[in-house]
This record gives structure tokens, sequence and C-alpha cells, in this order.
């Protein structure tokens, strides 16, 4: 069968995320200057990019100790408050950088005194070319509407724009391994083919992380969503834990997305036993032995330390989505309607 072009731009993740890495750097005394008297993050995203938003928001917290949040776009786009935004860098976090909502909020951001930084696909959007810092990931054109390269950039560029503050610089040594790694992935298909037959057989699917890679899995609950057009719960390790556990049993599928080391691989291997006690089928991308051998299926993650993980950690889960479009007979590049632009507010 011929390639897909979701199967060829995973294979383009490598080269985009050095890339992007490498004009990070050249920006990072803007990126500094930008933060410069400023005393917390706000980012802004939808979609994928809110789950890449999730990585920035859990690194900045754990590196530089650094308030950060989410914002609710509402508040900006309908509500029209007004907020105080002097001590704010606000990250705007869009593929295209012309998704009007996101744009319109950092407009809005802008004129409450925020310092802004957009990180977009396209160094010409508005997002762009309107931002303090426009910091452009290396993804070129993609073809197929689930966003894969251009994720993975846009992680990278977080990653980067955190090790460019002051407190975190430890972290670009890291990020130095995080290209390769990740053009390693791309071509390991070792337990692919064993977790799709598992996926392709389930009726009932819960995603669950926590921390570093809580991203990662509401990136794979998405992709599975609109992909392969199974409904998924994407959920916390916590808010799992608190209510939504009682309905797990027989014929649920749970797919536990952890680092290899950090402080949560315990509780983690842990709640795949019990997921496993409970009836589900386990299955786990990516953590260490134990919770390999608490789980039913296993696909290794990236040699990558927990602060940069998520950049390998979803070209596994990325290989499963494709490949299980296509064993339902679904198109993988164009999944059922949906388009790289998205509007929130239709008229």
């Amino acid at each position: 069968m011929t390639d897909t072009w979701m199967r060829r731009e995973i294979a383009e993740q490598g080269e985009a995320v050095a890339a992007t890495l490498e004009e990070v750097r050249r920006q990072a005394e803007r990126v500094r200057a930008a933060m410069s008297g400023r005393k917390r993050i706000l980012f802004v995203a939808r979609g994928s990019s809110d789950n890449a938003a999730i990585y920035g928001r859990y690194l900045v917290e754990t590196q530089l100790g650094v308030p950060t949040s989410l914002a609710a776009a509402s508040i900006a786009t309908h509500y029209r408050a007004r907020l105080d935004l002097s001590d704010t860098l606000v990250v705007s976090v869009s593929q295209s950088g012309r998704t009007e909502e996101i744009v319109e909020v950092q407009r809005w951001a802008t004129s409450l005194g925020a310092a802004t930084v957009a990180v977009s696909n396209d160094a010409e959007s508005p997002l762009a070319t309107e931002a303090d810092v426009p910091l452009t990931t290396q993804a070129g054109t993609e073809r197929a509407v689930p966003a894969t390269k251009s994720y993975t950039s846009q992680l990278a560029a977080l990653a980067g724009l955190a090790a460019s503050l002051d407190g975190a610089e430890g972290l670009w040594p890291l990020l130095d391994r995080a290209a390769a790694e990740v053009s390693r992935l791309e071509e390991a298909e070792d337990g692919v083919a064993a977790a799709v037959d598992v996926l392709a057989g389930s009726e009932e699917m819960l995603v669950t992380g926590r921390g570093l890679v809580f991203g990662t899995a509401l990136e794979l609950a998405l992709k599975l969503e609109e992909t392969c057009l199974r409904p998924v719960r994407g959920l916390s390790y916590a808010d799992l834990r608190h209510g939504p556990i009682a309905v797990v049993g027989h014929g649920l599928t749970a797919v536990v997305v952890a680092a290899e080391d950090g402080p949560l691989v315990t509780p983690i291997a842990e709640l795949a036993q019990d997921l496993a006690g409970r009836g589900a089928q386990v299955l786990a991308i990516g953590g260490d032995e134990s919770l390999a051998a608490a789980s039913a299926y296993h696909v290794r993650g990236p040699d990558l330390p927990e602060p940069v993980a998520p950049i390998g950690l979803i070209v596994p889960a990325q290989l499963i989505v494709e490949s299980l479009a296509r064993r339902l007979g679904l198109d993988p590049d164009s999944p059922r309607g949906l388009s790289k632009v998205t509007t929130t507010d239709p008229t």
C-alpha cells in the first residue's frame, strides 16, 4: 500500500524538531526580553495546540517555578473582560496562525498590557506578524489534516521557550537528544501491530496519563476520535481515580501513557495493575519495565527523561492511530468533517 500523507509526515518529525529547536535558539534573547519583568505565563490554544500548551504549562511550572495557566478564550472573545495582564507573557499556539479566535485573544492580551509570543507554523500568519516574538515551527507544509509534525514541532518550540528563560537552561542538553530519538521512533514498529489489533476490537476506550505527559494522553485520545472515529475519554490519572474508574470493567481498553522516569512512574504502574484487576485490557505506551509488566500490551516509548519525553512519546501513538484508521477502512489524511483551520463559532 502507498504510504498515507499522515505516515509520511510522521517520518519527517525528527528533522522538523531539530530545525525548530535551532529556530528557537535563534530567538532566545527575544524570548528572555519579552519575559523580563513578567511574573506569569498564559497559554492560548485550541485542539492539538491546546494539548501542546498543557505540556508547556507543566514544563514551565516544574522547571521554572513560574505560575502558568491556560486561557479560557471566551473571556476575551465573548465576555470582553478587562484583565490586568501587565505582568503576563501570553503564549499563543496555533498550527496555522490563522485561527480567528486565537488571533483575537492575542490582540486582546496585547491591549491589556501583555507581552506576546506566537508559536505557529507560518511566519506570515496574523498570529506571528502581530506578536512581540514569533516562534515559527519548522514543520513545513502538512498535507494530512491530523497534526503530526506540526504538533511535535510545537512541543519542541515550547520546550525551547522554557529552556531560553532563566532557570531552565539545563533543558537544552536534554533537548539536544530529542530530535534523534524522534527519528528513531518514526521507524520503531515493535508492538504497534498488537496495539492496533486490540484497539480495532475495542468498543470502549479511555486514555490516561498525568503530569508532563498528560497532554500526550489527551492528544492520543483526540487523534483516536478524529482520525479513527471512535469515542474515547481522555482523563488524567487523578481524574480517573476520582469517580470514573467505577465504570472500568470487561470490554474496556485502557491506554496508559508514561515517561520512563519521574515521580509518577510507580503510581502509573499501580494504576495499570488496578485497571487490569477490574477487567480492562491495558495497553501501555512508554513507561518503565514495571508498567510493561503490569500491562497486557506494551509499546516502548522514547529514551528521554520526563521533562522532554512528550516530544518523543507521541510518535508511537501516532503510528498506532494511522495504522488503526487504515485497519478500519478510514482515510487518516482526511477525517470526516475536519479541516486544518478550525472556526470555533462558525457563522
